[in-house]
């Protein structure tokens, strides 16, 4: 393949910036717990400043999602990720078992090489500069080609402070003019020490295929079920808020409702009062044509719209007050495209007669493209709580609330992140969300017992 002056000039620029990463790591190891603190908690301070600015420019050059909602993930990632990591202890002793004789020590794992999406582009990097700071480490970005604006914007902003905090200079770096070629570059260099990969199935792949450590978190494609003991009112509710939320962009989204047929004529009752629109079944074939690429791939041109736009987009006419595309669908796979993860706001819906087929539907649907990542169940039956954790393959259960929001911690008590671990079912090595400990290797000294 032949390299124009733009690849050559991106790969020279990522080269230059782990150069100087590499300079700043060693700077990183001399800062005591305190320094770090006060480093992120500037960072933190200047994420929530900028949260409007940042949201509005990311609207403004990726077309997707919704600036009230950004503006929110952006909190996420600094204001809400830094109290829950102000009092995190990861410089020296982090732990001491007497009874054991086990001391445990916190040790960076160096320079972090890092992929973030398009449709997260600035709380994600805001938020992989908090946790790589926190954990002294140093970090790159080779951010979503078409978020590289915004995305190093928010990487400035993050430097920037860090530095008149204390940071070394060069402790954070963002590619300018992000390619394929540069992203490579950055994969096997090998002065990259961990590679912290957010975005699509492929990016995965790459980071895992990389030959070095990697935490490499995909797609999922979330199934919700409320059954007959649920409060179907705040359970819908609780749906489109975060199917709608920043236009469906979270991989955390609801992509699939599950209805017990006894409050069937309820639930639908619920998601047209919040707008939701029926398609039926020749608007199900204008929405495959419109969202479905020939090669089974999800039409990027649909990703992060309203529902009104990709009802436009397909010939459907719906109200102009629309919020939601709701989709009746018998089955779950490649005969019915829709089953997949939508990234907008357009959510497939399945009714059951017995509990076993909600189960095996969530499971079907989370095995089609969603393994590992997560699940929502809304309901007041414990054993059916208890029972479906056991039966769904993924790394959160999420009981009454929002998935967008309760995944990354907004509504949970989960910890606050932009980086969603799938574990081995999804080919990740972690099913945590990604915290400063993931970015940490611990040294352990252990005592001869007597």
């Amino acid at each position: 393949m032949k390299l124009v002056d733009r690849d050559l000039a991106s790969i020279q620029e990522i080269r230059g910036l782990i150069k100087r990463a590499v300079v700043a790591q060693e700077k990183l190891l001399t800062l005591e717990q305190e320094e770090v603190n006060i480093i992120t908690r500037e960072m933190a301070l200047a994420g929530k400043k900028a949260a409007r600015a940042l949201a509005e420019l990311a609207v403004e050059e990726t077309g997707l999602g919704v600036v009230e909602d950004k503006v929110t993930k952006n909190l996420i990632a600094t204001e809400n990720l830094y109290e829950y990591i102000k009092n995190l202890k990861t410089v020296g002793v982090l732990n001491t078992d007497e009874a054991a004789g086990v001391i445990e020590m916190g040790e960076p794992v160096g320079v972090i090489g890092a992929l973030t999406p398009v449709t997260n582009p600035t709380s994600t990097v805001m938020y992989k500069c908090i946790i790589a700071l926190k954990s002294r480490n140093a970090i790159v970005f080779n951010p979503h080609p078409t978020a590289a604006r915004c995305s190093k914007a928010a990487a400035e902003i993050m430097a920037r402070v860090a530095v008149a905090a204390g940071a070394p200079e060069g402790a954070i770096g963002c590619v300018t003019s992000p390619t394929l070629e540069s992203s490579q570059e950055m994969l096997r260099h090998p002065d990259i020490a961990l590679i912290l990969a957010t975005g699509g199935s492929g990016m995965v792949r790459a980071a895992y295929s990389a030959g070095k450590p990697a935490i490499g978190v995909g797609p999922g494609n979330v199934p919700a079920v409320i059954d007959g003991s649920a409060d179907v009112t705040k359970a819908v509710a609780d749906i489109v808020l975060s199917k709608t939320f920043d236009n469906g962009t979270i991989c955390a989204s609801e992509q699939a409702v599950i209805v017990e047929e006894g409050i069937l004529s309820q639930v639908v009752e619920e998601f047209l009062r919040h707008g939701g629109y029926f398609v039926n079944e020749r608007e199900i074939k204008a929405l495959e044509g419109t969202m479905v690429l020939p090669d089974g791939r999800l039409n990027p041109r649909i990703v992060g719209q309203p529902a009104t736009k990709i009802a436009e987009l397909a010939g459907i006419s719906v109200p102009a007050e629309t919020r939601l595309l709701v989709v009746p669908l018998a089955g779950v796979g490649k005969r019915f495209p829709l089953s997949m993860e939508k990234l907008s706001p357009v959510l497939a819906l399945y009714s059951f007669r017995k509990w076993e087929n909600a189960c095996r539907l969530a499971r079907e649907l989370v095995c089609f493209g969603g393994l590992g990542h997560t699940a929502v169940i809304h309901s007041k039956d414990q054993e059916h709580i208890r029972e479906f954790a056991n039966k769904i393959p993924v790394g959160r259960v999420l009981v009454n609330t929002p998935a967008s929001h309760g995944a990354v911690g907004g509504t949970t008590g989960l910890a606050p992140a932009l980086t969603l671990g799938s574990g081995t079912w999804g080919k990740c090595s972690s099913t945590d969300n990604i915290s400063p400990l993931h970015l940490l290797n611990i040294k352990r000294i252990a005592f001869g017992k007597k």
